[in-house]
């Protein structure tokens, strides 16, 4: 009995020592997160996250970076296994004491639940690792963009601010823009209404974050003209280190390419995943998709986001009365109308059936309405040819806003809002637009007949 006890004792001692001597972090802990045992390098990790300097609890000490970390293990269904592998966990310099504000720290995050009663919680720093990996992607990016087409790139250095720093000669072979353009912010390149400000700003924020932005879409020459075109930001290194504290000097390298020849096969893949299939809009996936971007980019920027939910008044009696197909040409004659009224930054789509929506960027309640309004009064004019003559419809509109400050319940929400003003209108008499409110009534309290038939 007695050689089995010190058995016991000295596994556990070695256990000990390997856990203290492991070059990551180890930390062991009751399933509620209370620690039991913990290593040197846990605690050098941990402990400038915790409020009040005590390392007790693993939920609470990474409460404020990960605050779902206790809630999935509790739902982890096993007995035991991984929760999860490598959760990147990044923390800004203030959080983790750093002493140099342009190197956040990141930490790697892997949970293991031993039995029912204890997990396993092993911490890495993959600060630098991850700057490699960073590294190696803005080379494979920069490759890719040169060597695919070297005589259609045109390469621009860009300020903090996104203006251009310098012109060369090749911004005039690929855009036309001569030595004036030194200054202008880079969305020259972009047609008038295909970028905000806060766009602009985001793609910088962006490649900051990631490494490199790439996007593909319509640019613009000097002459007006335009072409399809990728248009990649990739951060130049460091400017402190190199002892550049010009707010003027490079930041920011912009590759722009032309890359017609390829537009084709991009649209139709484009079009394969995100496109509504009658009416040519972005379907339902790529419309939620860009909310949660738009919802994104206002939590580290705030900027006010609209939404339009349009829906096609009494659409019933015209599938009824005109038959299906021409509810289509109804339906693809109003897609038409939304297309060519709202901008090029602006999400348009069919959510289902006789419903739109559009998303808004950076516009506020009275832009909102008034483009609404444009666009009710526009459809109120147009005429759908069809087998039993022409037919005239109308459209009601519900806007809604949040304003940067008031984002709570995301894109839900904001769907929600719009919907309960779409019903108002509706409840006004139909070809209307109406704008959400706080005191706005449910959709209960709002007459039967806006209900009825759209």
């Amino acid at each position: 009995m007695d050689d089995s006890v010190e058995q016991l004792r000295a596994e556990h001692e070695a256990l000990i020592q390997f856990l203290y001597l492991a070059p990551v972090g180890l930390v062991q802990a009751g399933i509620d997160g209370e620690i039991a045992m913990i290593n040197p390098i846990s605690a050098q990790l941990l402990m400038p996250l915790s409020s009040d300097g005590c390392l007790s609890n693993l939920f609470t000490a990474l409460e404020g970076v990960a605050p779902d970390l206790r809630f999935q293990c509790q739902q982890y269904p096993r007995a035991n296994g991984m929760v999860f592998e490598g959760l990147h966990i990044h923390l800004r310099s203030a959080e983790h004491g750093r002493a140099n504000k342009h190197a956040p720290q990141i930490l790697s995050l892997t949970l293991l639940k031993l039995d029912n009663a204890r997990i396993m919680a092993v911490i890495q720093d993959i600060t630098a690792e991850m700057r490699r990996e960073r590294q190696l992607r803005q080379s494979d990016a920069w490759l890719n963009a040169i060597l695919t087409r070297i005589s259609d790139y045109a390469l621009v250095s860009l300020d903090r601010e996104g203006r251009i720093c310098d012109w060369n000669e090749s911004i005039g072979r690929v855009t036309g823009f001569g030595e004036h353009a030194i200054g202008s912010p880079y969305s020259i390149f972009y047609p008038q209404d295909a970028m905000t400000r806060e766009h602009l700003l985001d793609r910088l924020r962006e490649a900051e974050r990631n490494g490199w932005s790439l996007d593909e879409g319509l640019r613009l020459r000097a002459d007006g003209s335009q072409f399809w075109g990728s248009a990649l930001i990739a951060p130049l290194p460091d400017r402190e280190a190199f002892g550049l504290d010009d707010p003027e000097a490079p930041s920011y390298c912009l590759i722009l390419r032309d890359i017609s020849d390829k537009r084709a096969a991009s649209e139709r893949r484009r079009q394969a995943a995100f496109c509504d299939h009658l009416t040519g809009l972005a379907n339902r996936r790529a419309f939620f998709e860009a909310a949660e971007l738009e919802l994104d980019r206002a939590a580290h920027t705030p900027r006010p986001l609209a939404m339009i939910l349009f829906d096609a008044d009494l659409f019933k009696n015209i599938n009824d009365r005109y038959g299906h197909p021409a509810g289509d040409r109804v339906l693809c004659d109003l897609a038409e109308a939304l297309r060519d009224s709202f901008r090029i930054v602006d999400t348009v789509a069919r959510l289902g059936g006789e419903e739109f929506a559009v998303l808004l960027p950076s516009t506020g309640a009275q832009e909102a309405l008034a483009s609404a309004e444009r666009l009710r009064a526009l459809v109120a004019t147009r005429l759908v040819a069809s087998d039993q003559g022409e037919i005239a419809y109308t459209v009601s509109a519900g806007v809604a806003v949040l304003d940067g400050q008031d984002d709570a319940g995301g894109i839900d929400a904001l769907i929600k809002r719009a919907d309960q003003a779409l019903y108002l209108a509706k409840g006004r008499g139909r070809n209307r637009v109406a704008c959400w409110t706080p005191d706005l009534p449910a959709h209960e309290d709002i007459p039967k007949r806006s209900r009825d038939a759209g």
